[in-house]
């Protein structure tokens, strides 16, 4: 027995140093020496681009569609309309009426004889119960928690999806911050909607979104996704340039990280960053004032008030002084929690998907975003962070310099961490 008692002891150990080197273990620099003196949308800059961030090249067109009160809708009409396949997965699916809605719909699809699977993540849902998904798999469908929460998967708690897709019939797709919540749709007594922005993406990039929903579907549930009813994709030569970045922690989960390093070295006028949670690391914090000495406008939106993680902003104010101090303007947004996850750069290029601006998207989630080179896009997206800003107030070293007895602990923590780092 006590030999037992040690090997569990030690295993618990040997558990537990994994989950937090995986939140404090070492990670790479992400120098980039030299920046290319190509135009960003020359044939040059895009290739690169699709290279080192292992992106496939594909023609695109995207949607806009801002806040539950358009997304949802959208999605549901997407749903309903369905003949072959319908593929989703989320972090979060809550129930409420916007879950039931959908539910119902897949299982009247389901029915009709359209494939239906769906990955739902075990901890982001931690309050779902499986049997949610009793009419669904009733129907037909199929459904699977990514690492669900068992005595031998404990050691991958870190290790989640944080993806928010769904592909129809291989030709229509919807990314970006939202998952499936009442509050992405409803206020409450003492909490607005939140505010978000998800895409519509048509055309040969619903490639890159079933290739990276297979992924995980293949871990979650065993099956590698085939047949004639999953690949109907669409060609669409006149689409703009687009390719989506998938990252997981399994091959290193970097590419999404490569790809906001390299576009914000090659920025040449604007950088404009949404995103609610931002604890960017020294390289990034370091490019980030460097594009502003080279003379790049650079404008971070993040949560305010309203955060539904109030731990974060207390600590995205050492990232903040240092970004601040550099040049950069930032601001919180007021109204309501902000969860889109959005960037563009120079007014032409856009990223867009499910990738938070922190440790966790860059190195610990399966994330999944598209970029996009569409001026078109970038000005509507843009429209929607000024008109944000107009609802936002600018963070200030002083009003950093307002702090609780905890905060002051913070600044000796993070300086600590990432001196290890």
């Amino acid at each position: 027995m006590r030999t037992l008692a040690a090997i569990g002891a030690g295993a618990l150990v040997l558990g537990g140093s994994r989950v937090l080197l995986n939140f404090f273990g070492p990670q790479p620099e992400y120098a980039m020496s030299h920046r290319l003196d190509a135009a960003l949308d020359s044939e040059e800059f895009i290739q690169f681009l699709s290279l080192v961030t292992d992106g496939t090249r594909r023609r695109s067109r995207l949607r806009r569609l801002k806040n539950g009160t358009e997304f949802y809708p959208e999605e549901l009409r997407a749903i309903r309309g369905a003949q072959h396949a319908i593929n989703l997965e989320f972090y979060e699916f809550i129930p409420g009426k916007v879950s039931t809605e959908l539910l119902e719909a897949l299982s009247e699809r389901a029915r009709a004889g359209v494939e239906v699977r769906m990955i739902v993540d075990s901890v982001g849902s931690l309050r779902t119960s499986d049997h949610c998904f009793d009419g669904l798999r009733a129907a037909g469908g199929q459904m699977c928690w990514y690492h669900p929460l068992r005595w031998d998967t404990w050691q991958r708690i870190n290790q989640r999806t944080h993806r928010k897709l769904i592909v129809v019939d291989g030709q229509t797709g919807f990314l970006g911050g939202a998952d499936i919540a009442d509050h992405w749709l409803q206020s409450t007594a003492t909490e607005p909607a939140w505010r978000d922005t998800v895409f519509c993406v048509e055309g040969e990039g619903v490639a890159g979104l079933i290739s990276t929903f297979s992924e995980n579907w293949l871990e979650a549930s065993g099956e590698i996704l085939s047949g004639d009813k999953q690949f109907g994709f669409r060609a669409m030569p006149n689409g703009s340039e687009s390719f989506v970045v998938s990252s997981t922690p399994r091959g290193g989960g970097t590419q999404a990280r490569i790809l906001f390093q390299a576009l914000i070295k090659s920025a040449r006028g604007s950088i404009r960053i949404t995103t609610p949670y931002f604890l960017p690391d020294r390289s990034a914090r370091r490019a980030l004032v460097e594009a502003v000495q080279r003379g790049v406008q650079v404008q971070i939106l993040t949560a305010g008030p309203h955060i539904d993680h109030p731990y974060i902003r207390t600590l995205s104010r050492h990232s903040s002084r240092h970004l601040l101090r550099g040049g950069a303007a930032i601001y919180e947004y007021l109204p309501a929690m902000i969860h889109a996850k959005l960037m563009t750069v120079d007014g032409q290029w856009n990223v867009v998907g499910s990738t938070n601006f922190d440790h966790r998207s860059f190195a610990l989630n399966d994330e999944v975003n598209m970029a996009v080179l569409d001026r078109e896009l970038a000005g509507v997206i843009e429209g929607d962070f000024l008109e944000d800003l107009q609802q936002s107030r600018p963070l200030t070293l002083a009003m950093l310099r307002e702090r609780t007895p905890l905060g002051k602990l913070e600044e000796p923590l993070v300086e600590a961490v990432e001196s290890e780092s």
